[in-house]
């Protein structure tokens, strides 16, 4: 099977959202040919390079949405009136918050970009900003964005630009071979997808462990926090109309991935929910969770006596939502109660700023104390970094103590709290995104924002090491059970199988598996490896399959090319897009 991988900001880059669960999953099924097309964020995350990537990934392509993407294609007139005509559906689809024009807008702009190219001057000519303008100011249009100003226009079409250039990718032709389309996130990485599935009728399946609309609502809520300067993008916080503007083209967008997509598979409850909200029907719905590799927690796990039993563990990025601000002061309530009591905090990353606001709190709440006039105070609070020589794993960091702190205000699926329970430690967590769904009973839990409570619930624990003890067992067999990489892998086998098996839905007719597996093998499969190329040449046409590579798609890139190049090379093939292939 086919199966064309989408990512915006992830795998196959070393860095990003989505990066290991995708690696898992392609080097879990060996058995399939993935396809990647890998939309990156930044420039950094290009030139820090891309991942190893297995074998049987035959191809990657990669565009930019960072980058400047004009073709220098301009517009005739009956070209400039067709995309007036589209625009104006989309952006009244936004403003109104319609599904009907949206969508009209959505796939004629893309069959205008597929047969003419040059979006990227016509979204950003006035044109584009006027029928933004038209959109706000007719009647039925949302408050929040009529009382938008030239300025906010400006901002909204340049935005917008950079979240349709997908629609402008020379991607689709490839796209049409493929057997099933996964989209590894919802919003922009499931855009080439979405147009697979109208054009082509490629099955769509889109995988959401972060639901991409609830994610920008944060972001750009943080944005509006901050003030100008804030982390938005080195320019300042949006303004209200341009942040209503993307929040209703997000909404719009997502309404459409989820009424279209043959399968949605949420990494939880809570993700469910957030699609069930936006429209998504139940029979196309099946929670899969991420899978974690349990092998590398595998000694600390099946050895509860190991670390300090008056030690509390906090593990993940330092950053506003995990609220360590409420975790310093219930510690404090902690070290009131049990004197001897460390807490250990252990970064994976650290937001800039915050790490130097919670060592103040900390000196401020626990002076340096010292056994005696002449040796050394020691904080009872520690921040360390993962990979230190204390904790060079984030195994060793979980090991350090018997209770793990969760102190969030913002969660999506906690990975930090399932890592903690195949280490079969006990688990203190606030009540936020998936946490009750992931602990399942088999930790505490406390409403966020309540250090007291936090504080409560961890003196519980160290005071009963037994009860430590079994809530820490009962952890890590529940994570053995849900949480593995082959329960991940597994899954999504079955998945890909289903949607192969419900027939043909493609506009041509075509059925799964038409093509022999042979027919995509380089070179004349029926001839001996010792048969001269003039005598491989003669039998050629009685082996009936055409030239190598029929039926799997023509053009450059094509996985059964006559020169394949290293996976790891890239080959510029257009202004836009570059194309990789693996021996097959």
């Amino acid at each position: 099977m086919r199966i064309g991988l989408l990512t915006e900001g992830g795998y196959p880059y070393a860095t990003g959202e989505a990066r290991l669960w995708c690696d898992r999953l392609v080097r879990g099924l060996p058995q399939h040919e993935f396809e990647l097309y890998a939309l990156s964020r930044s420039a950094e995350q290009e030139e820090r390079g891309r991942v190893v990537l297995p074998e049987h990934v035959t191809r990657v392509w990669t565009a930019p949405l960072w980058a400047p993407a004009d073709d220098g294609r301009t517009y005739s007139r009956r070209e400039r009136r067709r995309f007036a005509e589209c625009f104006k559906d989309l952006v009244r689809g936004i403003c109104a918050g319609e599904p009907e024009p949206f969508a009209s807008g959505l796939y004629g702009l893309a069959e205008l970009a597929r047969e003419q190219g040059g979006l990227y001057a016509a979204l950003r000519s006035e044109t584009a900003v006027r029928a933004v303008e038209s959109a706000c100011r007719a009647p039925g249009a949302l408050r929040s964005v009529q009382r938008a100003q030239v300025a906010d226009l400006l901002d909204f079409v340049d935005e917008l630009e950079r979240l349709l250039r997908p629609l402008s990718l020379d991607w689709y032709e490839d796209l049409r071979e493929v057997d099933v389309c996964h989209a590894a996130a919802g919003g922009v990485a499931a855009l080439p997808g979405l147009l697979a599935k109208r054009f082509f009728g490629v099955p769509l399946l889109v995988t959401e462990y972060g639901v991409q609309l609830r994610a920008h609502y944060l972001e750009h809520s943080a944005d509006a926090a901050s003030g100008p300067g804030g982390p938005g993008a080195g320019r300042g916080a949006p303004r209200p109309a341009v942040r209503a503007l993307l929040a209703a083209f997000h909404m719009r967008l997502a309404a459409e991935i989820y009424a279209r997509a043959d399968l949605l598979t949420p990494g939880n409850a809570h993700a469910r929910r957030w699609q069930e909200r936006c429209g998504a029907t139940r029979d196309r719905l099946q929670t899969v969770y991420p899978g974690m590799e349990a092998d590398r927690f595998a000694t600390v796990g099946e050895d509860p006596d190991c670390g300090d039993p008056d030690t509390l563990v906090w593990v993940g990025r330092m950053e506003p939502a995990k609220d360590l601000i409420a975790l310093l002061h219930a510690f404090a309530e902690v070290r009131r109660a049990a004197p001897d009591t460390r807490l250990r905090i252990f970064a994976t990353a650290v937001v800039p700023g915050y790490l130097a606001d919670c060592r103040s709190l900390a000196a401020q709440l626990f002076p340096d104390e010292a056994a005696d006039a002449v040796t050394a105070g020691e904080n009872p609070v520690t921040f360390e970094e993962i990979g230190g020589p204390e904790a060079p794993s984030p195994a060793d960091a979980y090991g350090s103590g018997r209770v793990v702190v969760l102190s969030s205000v913002i969660e999506g699926f906690p990975i930090t709290l399932t890592e903690a329970m195949l280490c079969g430690r006990a688990t203190v967590s606030t009540d936020v995104g998936a946490v009750c769904e992931v602990i399942g009973g088999t930790g505490l839990v406390v409403p966020p924002r309540n250090p007291r409570a936090l504080a409560d619930a961890c003196l519980s624990l160290l005071r009963d090491p037994e009860r430590a003890l079994r809530l820490g067992a009962a952890a890590r067999a529940r994570a053995l059970e849900l949480f593995t990489v082959e329960q991940n892998v597994a899954a999504f086998r079955e998945i890909y199988l289903r949607l192969l098996a419900r027939g043909p839905a493609r506009p041509d007719g075509g059925i799964p598996f038409e093509q022999p597996p042979e027919a995509r093998v380089p070179g004349h499969w029926t001839s001996p490896t010792w048969a001269a190329p003039a005598a491989a040449a003669d039998r050629a046409p009685a082996a009936g399959t055409g030239a190598p590579g029929a039926g799997a798609g023509a053009g450059a890139g094509s996985a059964a090319g006559p020169v394949p190049v290293p996976a790891q090379t890239p080959t510029t093939t257009t202004t836009t897009t570059t194309t990789t292939e693996a021996t097959v």
